[in-house]
């Protein structure tokens, strides 16, 4: 019988509860055992802390089924919120969080945003009809993605912006417009080029295999926080 690295929650149900904390880590058992309570969690999945310690364990490499557990709970995700990962029209975005069977404050990662892409970000702007606020998630989806994943300082970015902000003789990020914002996008991917030698990823799912390589032995944690 096959291993089982990945664990759904969601629609009242979910494969695992408050007992599997070890294998869940904290946030995966927590989101279980609520979506079992009926609480009204938002749908996801978690990779167990097994599947991360054989990825370390094994050098880097993933274990045999992972990738394709991944993609079959992903395509669950998009069915049950009728939202598609790089989607034109109503993208699905993902808030991805690493856990751990203890708790270890200030020593996990997050991305937000997961899932965007300049052609999700057109369908975020048809989604909310706020075109600033779509291109500014994207801006911060390639800070944290750059940041967390590929190690490209926070402050690197954070200098970009600050240079802008003093080009427009303004003091807040939200002074900023949509074309300021567009153009931060394209100062951040020329950045994140130049830190790591390869274009950001312009394919969602290419990004998600991507977070989940960097999760450093904790359990990754996947659930949505933009939903139709």
């Amino acid at each position: 019988m096959s291993t089982k690295y990945v664990y759904f929650f969601g629609e009242g149900k979910a494969e695992g509860d408050a007992t599997m904390r070890d294998l869940l880590g904290g946030k995966g058992a927590n989101l279980a055992e609520m979506t079992n309570l009926g609480i009204p969690v938002p749908p996801g999945f978690t990779i167990s802390t097994q599947a991360c310690a054989e990825y370390s364990d094994g050098g880097g490499k993933w274990p045999a089924s992972l990738e394709a557990e991944v993609k079959e709970h992903l395509a669950r995700l998009e069915k049950t919120l009728g939202a598609e990962f790089g989607s034109t029209e109503n993208p699905l975005l993902v808030s991805v969080r690493s856990g751990a069977a203890v708790s270890m404050p200030g020593m996990m990662d997050t991305v937000l945003n997961l899932g965007l892409t300049p052609d999700a970000v057109e369908g975020l702007v048809k989604r909310t009809g706020n075109e600033r606020f779509a291109w500014d998630s994207y801006r911060r989806f390639i800070n944290m993605f750059g940041d967390v994943v590929r190690g490209v300082p926070h402050e690197e970015f954070e200098r970009i912006l600050s240079g802008m902000k003093v080009e427009r003789g303004v003091k807040l990020d939200t002074d900023l417009g949509v074309d300021d914002l567009k153009l931060l996008v394209e100062q951040y991917l020329n950045l994140y080029e130049e830190k790591t030698g390869e274009k950001f990823p312009e394919k969602p799912k290419t990004a998600l295999i991507d977070w989940t390589s960097c999760s450093h032995g904790f359990s990754g944690n996947f659930s949505p926080v933009f939903s139709s």
